[in-house]
């Protein structure tokens, strides 16, 4: 900001701040309540049907911020915004008196205030409130951005979050939609008997996923506490009291970089259905997210970023030895062209590497970002999925899919592992990967052995990230732009 307009921003708020003492004297710069009748949107569509010059005597209370103000003289017009949009106000001087258009005359671009009028249609045809009574509510002490509409920074918009849903409507409409798709989601599987339950965000050991953890400290205790990862291994042990069909939407908290679509903490999808197995929650995938795009786009083919995305199921399936096959041009069963393959992609694997890490290395670099249309990518290598039940006709695979759209991981799922031996020899192997450096491997956690040994029914466990889902249907590059508050660093 040059020091001119500085000077200029300093100016406004000294007006607004000599405004709110003036005010502050007879009690009327900050109201604790108003007696709003009805929102923007009711009134546009109660009576959109007048015409210029029909009299209608209803008098209406809205209440919102002022976002316009024009004319002069004994008439002025302006706009004012609440949580449903917007609505024109039109201010006379003989229908208000003269001391109540002194006031109104005093309010603010950014005010808070209460209008009470009955609805005309103008001349030009815009439906509008002719005010017979006007209420500051709250005092804008500072200027809204830009002359309103000039909000245009992408950092300031993420930093300043309030200011961009003031400035932009479309990104107030975006986390409307935002807040449908999640209580779609639910209204989905509660009609499907699944159950919502809520489990500890605060983990003596944490897991149900490969990332590095936040840590925390509880100062009574006097002990470290991780946040989650994941809802995986409390939702199981529930499973494990006999509860058949749980989810949970909660937020997860993952210790790693940010960018056009992670955030170090966003909102998770897991549910977990006894009985069932990775094909069934291919097909419970595939009906849920078909179901989101006809509630919310209208239509199972839409444009995302520039492609077009069908939902129509089944969706494709497609195994790891296919796709690096396909797109990688080399066989997964061969770990020498493997590691070769690594090498040419730049990927410097070093002589310890697993297969099925050099796999994953390899779809990562050549094949995620391949896949455009919904894709079931199947049967990982079974050292990469520690909780994923072996593929029953090959122990080097697990039954596991991820659901990959235009690039991006969707949706993760497996016949989940219920074995505790064989879960037990896997939380080994993952301490093993620890002690030599990989910091997002599993931590041992005995007592989900201890409650695998009670017996949990075989089962199926979806996890779908619900950010990503929202920027799809909602054509949005960035999960910073679904999320209301996304992590920022440090000026």
């Amino acid at each position: 900001m040059s020091e001119t307009a500085n000077i200029e921003h300093i100016s406004e708020e000294q007006i607004r701040l000599d405004k709110r003492k003036q005010l502050q004297e007879s009690n009327s710069a900050y109201k604790h309540t108003y007696d709003k009748t009805n929102s923007c949107e009711t009134v546009q569509k109660q009576y959109e049907s007048i015409q210029h010059e029909e009299t209608v005597t209803d008098v209406l209370s809205v209440a919102g911020r002022l976002v316009a103000k024009r004319g002069h003289g004994k008439a002025m017009f302006g706009n004012i915004t609440d949580d449903s949009g917007a609505l024109q106000v039109y201010f006379r001087l003989d229908a208000l008196g003269e001391e109540a258009f002194a006031h109104v005359e005093g309010f603010d671009i950014g005010d808070i205030i209460g209008i009470k009028g009955t609805p005309f249609r103008t001349k030009r045809g815009e439906l509008s409130l002719r005010v017979s009574e006007a209420t500051l509510l709250t005092k804008a002490l500072l200027p809204l951005p830009e002359k309103y509409h000039g909000l245009q920074d992408k950092e300031l918009r993420y930093r300043k979050r309030y200011l961009d849903l003031i400035a932009n409507p479309d990104v107030k409409d975006t986390f409307k939609k935002r807040s449908d798709i999640i209580k779609d989601i639910r209204n989905y599987l509660n009609n499907d008997n699944f159950m919502e339950v809520e489990t500890p965000v605060l983990n003596n050991i944490y897991g149900g996923a490969s990332a590095r953890p936040f840590t925390t400290h509880h100062n009574e205790l006097k002990q470290d506490l991780y946040m989650r990862i994941s809802l995986e291994l409390p939702l199981k042990r529930l499973m494990v009291g006999g509860f058949e069909k749980v989810y949970e939407i909660g937020r997860v908290f993952r210790n790693e970089g940010v960018s056009y679509k992670h955030n170090p903490e966003y909102t998770l999808l897991e549910l977990y259905q006894s009985y069932a197995d990775y094909s069934d929650m291919m097909a419970l995938t595939e009906s849920l997210l078909a179901d989101l795009a006809k509630k919310h786009m209208g239509t199972l083919s839409f444009e995302y970023q520039g492609n077009t995305i069908d939902m129509t199921p089944p969706f494709q399936r497609l195994t790891f030895h296919e796709a690096l096959k396909t797109y990688a041009d080399v066989d997964a069963d061969d770990y020498d062209a493997l590691f070769k393959r690594a090498k040419e992609l730049g990927l410097e694997p070093n002589e310890e590497i697993t297969k099925g890490t050099l796999i994953m290395d390899i779809y990562d670099k050549c094949v995620e970002p391949k896949l455009i249309q919904p894709t079931f990518m199947m049967d990982h290598p079974w050292e990469t999925s520690p909780l994923a039940k072996r593929k029953r006709d090959n122990d080097d695979l697990v039954e596991r899919f991820e659901l990959i759209i235009n690039g991006m991981e969707i949706a993760n799922a497996f016949s989940e592992l219920n074995d505790p031996i064989d879960q037990e020899e896997r939380f080994e192997d993952q301490e093993k990967a620890r002690k030599a450096g990989d910091d997002e491997a599993h931590l041992m956690d005995h007592d989900f052995i201890e409650a695998l040994k009670y017996g949990m029914p075989p089962a199926g466990g979806l996890g779908i990230g619900i950010d990503r889902v929202v920027m799809l249907l909602t054509n949005s590059h960035s999960i910073r732009d679904v999320i209301f508050f996304p992590h920022m660093k440090d000026k």
